[in-house]
């Protein structure tokens, strides 16, 4: 076999009329037999952090777990069984700095675990949040150092919730502690911001109407390409393109089919599909999609947001979810919450396959990645912020192991959590908000 010193670089980019492509790792960007090969492949380098937030927090009687393992899921965990040795559960975290109790400080302060300001104007203050950190370290060598998505367009400006602005329930992100990072819902500036060449919200889409395709746009250098490389790379590479080319697809369906929403959700955005689990499904495809070309290394991802009034009528919950969540211990009311809980949960899961089923270096895109799953606030009828449901997913390039429920009896900072992720994904920090340490059960070797 003939072997050469020179490796395509792994931020090769095919590009086309206003677009451009990141690759996936390829055979042909690890110098075969060289001493830069251990590192080029090293899981270590490949890995990515996101958080994945769930509104106005469960019904925990459904979420709670009996042992010390995933071997008798719950009813609103049960979705995660095809996964569940890649997902551990920790119970026993809070938010100290979430008090008083509201919705705008659980969003707020899921990832900064800082203290919101009680404002309604402008001079807001939190925390620079856990994933603007990483972006900071991590994210400086990938096209887009953080991607921030969401499934609800409704940024009401002024204040939201027992005096506190709206930007604390609008954002999860904070790259400073006055500096809030807005989140994209509409899969198509998604997409464009990925893949396209750039520019203002009016010149994407004026782009993308000039092509019919980005694939199409590339696919001179894609031609090239090929001839450079090996019969696994090249089937590798087709495996990505079909992938971008079915979430154009989908794209594109929804533009076309795009009609009013008959449900009181008026903040959906045209060109958004109809069903909110499409709709997810495809945000989560894109994020995918984003990790699997390495666009990104860090995202965060808000599947509501606090106070919404979204239904869920595909599931047998035609009420709105706020309403619900101040149940009064009603017992129809709190299974219906659970059901909204468990449907949350099953996006998750279908995320989690789509990473799993995903190659990627000897392994698959969920082993080499961190994901947090949960809420800012524990029981939503009471707006506290003890016992936060809490999910650690993914394979941390081999660091852990899944299967695990950590409890602990008395509460401990969600921070803590926190600080143990950044420093897993190689974010240099001691201490983070309010840490008081590390969860380092997540990384300790099973006991046989």
């Amino acid at each position: 076999m003939f072997v050469t010193k020179k490796a395509l670089p792994r931020r090769t980019l095919l590009r086309g009329i206003g677009a451009s492509m990141a690759l996936p790792l390829l055979d042909a960007m690890v110098p075969s037999m060289t001493a830069t090969a251990a590192t080029v492949v090293n899981p270590s380098k490949l890995r990515r952090l996101g958080f994945i937030y769930m509104p106005m927090g469960c019904d925990i009687s459904r979420w709670r777990l009996s042992g010390d393992n995933l071997d008798q899921l719950s009813p609103t965990l049960s979705p995660l069984a095809p996964v569940k040795e890649h997902v551990s559960v920790v119970s026993g975290l809070e938010l100290r700095n979430a008090y008083p109790g509201t919705h705008a400080t659980s969003n707020a302060a899921f990832l900064s675990a800082a203290t919101a300001k009680r404002t309604e104007s402008t001079d807001y203050y939190l925390g620079t949040t856990a994933d603007q950190i990483a972006a900071q370290s991590i994210g400086q060598e990938t096209q887009l150092p953080s991607l921030e998505l969401a499934m609800d367009l409704l940024s009401i400006v002024g204040q939201c919730d027992n005096g506190y602005a709206c930007v604390y329930q609008n954002n999860l992100s904070w790259s400073s502690p006055t500096t809030p990072l807005p989140a994209e819902a509409h899969p198509r500036l998604v997409f464009e911001s990925l893949f396209g060449e750039g520019g203002s919200t009016e010149q994407r889409r004026a782009a993308l109407q000039r092509r019919a395709s980005l694939l199409d746009s590339v696919a001179e250098d894609l031609a090239q390409l090929n001839r450079q490389l090996g019969a696994s790379d090249r089937s590798r590479v087709q495996d990505y393109l079909d992938s971008v080319r079915e979430v154009e697809r989908r794209i594109q369906k929804a533009d076309a089919t795009a009609q009013e929403n008959p449900l009181p959700d008026l903040d959906r955005p045209v060109g958004v599909p109809a069903d909110y689990g499409d709709h997810a499904k495809l945000m989560f495809d894109l994020q995918l999609l984003a990790w699997q070309g390495d666009v990104t290394r860090v995202i965060t991802f808000q599947l509501a947001r606090e106070t919404s009034n979204r239904t869920y009528p595909q599931i047998g919950v035609p009420e709105a979810h706020h309403p619900l969540t101040h149940h009064g211990n009603n017992p129809e009311k709190v299974a219906k919450v659970a059901k909204i809980n468990q449907y949350h949960v099953s996006l998750f899961a279908y995320y989690l396959e789509r990473l799993k089923a995903t190659p990627e270096g000897d392994g698959s895109l969920l082993d080499h990645c961190l994901l947090l799953y949960g809420s800012g606030m524990g029981n939503p009828n009471v707006h506290d912020h003890q016992n936060l449901p809490i999910l650690v997913a993914g394979g941390a390039a081999g660091q852990m192991q899944g299967g695990r429920h950590i409890r602990y009896e008395h509460p401990e900072p969600l921070a803590n959590l926190h600080l143990t992720l950044l420093n897993k994904v190689g974010v240099p920090v001691e201490s983070f908000a309010d840490s008081t340490g590390h969860v380092d059960e997540l990384f300790a070797p099973l006991s046989i």
